[in-house]
């Protein structure tokens, strides 16, 4: 078998596990009921990227997908990556507004999409540069075989993820990327191999489906994809499928926290979970309660995975907010605003640097300037660290809402609000919320007539769901700073009324 130190793309991954577990079962798409075996992702995949370089794609097109929880998905995300390609996942609760910056940004000149979508994709296609929308059904037809080599840092992803001001921000990622994030989940803890079965509850349009994919390829591990995340069925398909080890992040213990008792919590084969924002209260009841370890973990699109908590650390910092130690190919560094160390233990600016990050923000180079100061990434979190190196989470600094796990750019919010014909100013700022972290709430000035309710829906057809404000405050004036931008401070403290669009009532 390769060693896994001499791949570092995702082609050479593919034909790693065909030759290495050939009719082992790599996937499992349980609400599809289909099953494929390496053999099948290489040859299947290979299949797509003759049919995609029929169409016309060649290297470094970009190229939309859109589509649920589906093996289309992946495939074409490998066939793009065997034809160095780029994949530019489309979140399918985009609309109008977020769904055309997408595809104008990232310059996409075809799209695959469910049926579905395609009709939205056809809406916003003009002004950009796509060419064509297709299902996968309509993909030319094409056979033969192929061998592919592509270098690690080659981009296969241009991945969109909010930033602190602004539209979406494209993170242009390389094959070196998946590579090493796989190999480091490989090589060290959780140390995923041939006898685990690994479990993803995300959607494909974010990283974390994906990275589950390239590291069931690394390990020879089955990987089982559900079609979303429920809670009060998650556990049954984690017994059905024996699945050893999952990924989960934000709201996702919380609500598993909530479901009822059963007398079947414990019966299971879950070894190890990984989990970001793990909440510190809940972390020892969420072990005593399904028996198995909670490993904290901490990652970001713009760089993979960064940190996490060992077996050796795991009993002394349960409940404590740390988020570990660098994973393999990764430093950290705690920086005042200068971008210079503090002392251990001090507050600081998480930094981080390494290799597998990404190449920048596509077509933005200010933005990647901001980012990346003397080599090392500024996430934008606030963190110490102790004298052994361990890194533990304090706070944010962006101007972003983080609810149920999904973050959202206020700028963005505010942008669809002023489209509306009626509102003059806005300003959307973050409401701590017990069960999702934290809610949306948007201060109003209208130059028009509109209630809070039509304001929402206005939204809905312009952002996606999770992005529409809860909370509706219709005000005169909104409060400035003597450079003439909204006094966000003074709104997260206002106490002006507000109406909750959930429970449909003014507080």
């Amino acid at each position: 078998m390769t060693p896994l130190t001499a791949v570092d793309s995702l082609p050479a991954l593919v034909s790693r596990a065909a030759r290495s577990w050939p009719d082992a079962e790599a996937w499992v798409f349980d609400e599809h009921g289909t099953r494929l075996t390496f053999a099948d992702v290489d040859r299947e995949s290979t299949r797509f990227a003759l049919a995609l370089a029929r169409l016309g794609v060649r290297t470094g097109d970009r190229v939309a997908v859109m589509m649920r929880n589906e093996p289309a998905f992946p495939l074409l995300w490998l066939a793009l990556a065997k034809l160095a390609a780029v994949l530019v996942p489309v979140n399918i609760n985009y609309r109008e507004l977020d769904g055309a910056h997408v595809l104008h940004h990232s310059g996409a000149r075809f799209a695959v999409a469910a049926p579905e979508f395609t009709g939205l994709l056809n809406r916003i296609a003009p002004g950009t540069a796509l060419e064509r929308v297709l299902t996968v059904d309509e993909l030319p037809t094409a056979g033969g075989d192929g061998e592919y080599t592509v270098p690690g840092e080659v981009p296969v992803n241009i991945q969109y993820t909010s930033g602190t001001t602004g539209a979406p921000k494209g993170c242009v990622l390389p094959h070196r990327y998946w590579v090493t994030l796989a190999r480091g989940l490989v090589t060290e803890f959780p140390a995923i191999s041939a006898e685990d079965t690994i479990l993803t509850a995300q959607p494909f349009h974010y990283v974390d489906p994906q990275w589950n994919v390239a590291l069931g390829l690394a390990s020879g591990a089955t990987l089982v994809v559900l079609d979303r995340f429920h809670p009060s069925t998650f556990w049954d398909k984690v017994r059905r499928y024996r699945v050893t080890w999952f990924y989960c992040l934000g709201l996702m213990p919380t609500l598993l926290a909530r479901q009822p008792v059963s007398s079947l919590d414990r019966e299971h084969r879950v070894r190890a979970i990984s989990a970001s924002a793990i909440p510190n209260d809940l972390h020892a009841e969420l072990e005593r309660r399904w028996g198995a370890p909670w490993f904290e973990a901490f990652g970001m699109t713009e760089t993979g995975g960064d940190l996490r908590v060992s077996e050796v650390d795991h009993d002394e910092l349960v409940g404590t907010g740390c988020v570990g130690t660098p994973a393999p190919g990764r430093e950290a560094m705690i920086a005042d605003s200068d971008g210079r160390p503090v002392p251990r233990g001090t507050v600081g600016e998480l930094l981080l640097r390494g290799t597998g990050m990404m190449h920048g923000y596509h077509e933005d180079p200010e933005a990647t300037a901001r980012a990346f100061r003397g080599g090392w990434f500024r996430t934008g979190d606030l963190a110490t660290m102790d004298p052994r190196g361990r890194v533990f989470y304090v706070g944010r600094t962006k101007d972003m809402i983080r609810r149920s796990g999904e973050n959202v750019s206020a700028d963005e919010v505010e942008r669809a609000l002023l489209s509306h014909p009626a509102v003059k100013l806005a300003a959307v700022v973050a409401e701590p919320d017990e069960l999702r972290g934290e809610e949306i709430r948007a201060f109003v000035v209208l130059d028009g007539e509109a209630t809070a309710g039509q304001l929402a829906e206005f939204c809905a057809g312009k952002i996606a769901y999770f992005k529409v404000p809860r909370y509706w405050t219709i005000t005169d004036s909104l409060p400035l700073t003597p450079s003439e931008r909204v006094a966000k401070g003074e709104l997260r403290e206002s106490r002006l009324p507000r109406y909750d669009r959930v429970n449909h009532e003014w507080r």
